[in-house]
Order: C-alpha cells, then sequence, then structure tokens
C-alpha cells in the first residue's frame, strides 16, 4: 500500500497523475501563480520526482542558493533512511551520488535570469532513482539506483516527507543564517571540491564564493560559475 506522505507545516502536497512531470506542473502552477510550499509530486515506484514552489523575497542571485538547501535535505533525508555505511555525495551543480555514483538530481528553474532581479518564483525539483533501468546494473558504473546501494527498503513516499521536512528545516536556516550556514553543510558533501573536473567546465574545482557561485581555476586564471547559467529556461 502506497504512503501517502505527510507535509510539514507551510508545505502541502499535490499528487500529479503518474505520467505527468511534477517539475513541469510545477512551473506551469508558479507561471499561473500558486502558494509558495505547494510540492507536486508522483507515485512512481521506480523514481521519486517532485518539484517544490518558491516565492523569493531577495534577488535571484541570493534566492538561487536555496537549490543546495534542497540538496542538503535531500542528503540528510537519504542520510536518515538509509543504511549508516552508504555515503552521500553531490557533484556541482546538480547531481546527487550515492556511494560514489549518481543516483539523482536536482532540477531548478525561475521566473527570470537576471541576478539583480526578484523572482515571482523559484520551483526546485528532485529526481532519485530507485530502481535500475535496464537488466545489467553495472552497464554504466557512473550510474545507480538505492536497490543496488543495499537502500531496497526506501520508499519513495517516505524519502518525499522526509526531505520535505529536512528542506524546510535548512530553509529557515537559510532564511535567519543567510549562506555562510548552507555552505558549511555543504561543502563536506561535494567530493569533487579541490579537485580537477571536466564538467561543467575543465579546471579545478577551489570552492564556492559567498554569493554560491563556483571558484574554477584555469591555469592562473579563476573562472566564476553561477547556479542561474544551469536553470532550466522556461
Amino acid at each position: 500500500m502506497t504512503q501517502t506522505p505527510q507535509f510539514p507545516p507551510l508545505f502541502n502536497g499535490e499528487k500529479v497523475p503518474k505520467h505527468t512531470d511534477p517539475f513541469d506542473k510545477a512551473v506551469s502552477r508558479a507561471v499561473a501563480g500558486i502558494d509558495s510550499g505547494t510540492i507536486f509530486y508522483s507515485e512512481n515506484s521506480d523514481t521519486l520526482r517532485a518539484a517544490l514552489v518558491l516565492a523569493p523575497e531577495t534577488a535571484l542571485e541570493e534566492s538561487i542558493q536555496a537549490v543546495y538547501v534542497a540538496q542538503i535535505g535531500l542528503a540528510e533525508s537519504l542520510g536518515a533512511l538509509a543504511p549508516p555505511e552508504v555515503p552521500v555525495h553531490f557533484e556541482w551543480p546538480d547531481r546527487i551520488k550515492v556511494n560514489g555514483a549518481v543516483c539523482g538530481r536536482v532540477r531548478y528553474a525561475c521566473e527570470t535570469m537576471d541576478p539583480s532581479q526578484t523572482p515571482n518564483w523559484l520551483v526546485i525539483g528532485i529526481e532519485v532513482s530507485f530502481l535500475p533501468e535496464t537488466d545489467d546494473p553495472g552497464a554504466n558504473p557512473h550510474q545507480t539506483c538505492l536497490y543496488e546501494e543495499g537502500c531496497g527498503e526506501i520508499e519513495p513516499m517516505a524519502l518525499l516527507e522526509s526531505w520535505s521536512k529536512h528542506t524546510l528545516l535548512w530553509l529557515t536556516h537559510f532564511m535567519d543564517s543567510g549562506f555562510d550556514r548552507i555552505h558549511n553543510e555543504w561543502r563536506p558533501r561535494c567530493d569533487s571540491l579541490g579537485k580537477e573536473i571536466e564538467a561543467p567546465m575543465e579546471g579545478l574545482f577551489v570552492g564556492l564564493d559567498e554569493k554560491g557561485r563556483m571558484l574554477l581555476r584555469q591555469g592562473v586564471m579563476t573562472e566564476t560559475l553561477s547556479l542561474i547559467n544551469y536553470a532550466e529556461h522556461r
């Protein structure tokens, strides 16, 4: 029997039909106008898909940092439900890794791409693979799912419920304390920090600046990359 997720105060849920993308639904409803805190989700057993609508009160340059909040919320909810030996990490800007392989991602879209403007809406979605896509789980060693990592007991709706609670908690920290606390929590979970990377650009991933932008060293130059550049265009 499918568990109906219970959302914390300030959040409410809206289930979408099985073959509807909750992220697309969230964006369309955000454009039309809907209350902040609505989570759209589908009840598929193979992949958890959900999307949260937010109504930022600050310029996009700051409010886009809520993407990191959603990542932390997902990492903490996986940590709470998975066996204790299962590590969860991030790959900038949007991948979620379990045991070193990609197991999901965070998606996001916003009303404007202008960093100085305050968007009327920001949609942040999550996707987490629960079951393998093929009968050959070793076909792509860089991709995994929760079942293959010993997390088969986790139910998608239980993870959604946990994610909503952890994300609300960290959104509260973000609004009260700013990005510093979010940065301090996010940084140890990023396994490519301090390493040479190939995507989204080649270089040495030095870290994040005070605005949450990637600092990428290329020779003697340091490139700055914003999460805004990787938002989905709508």
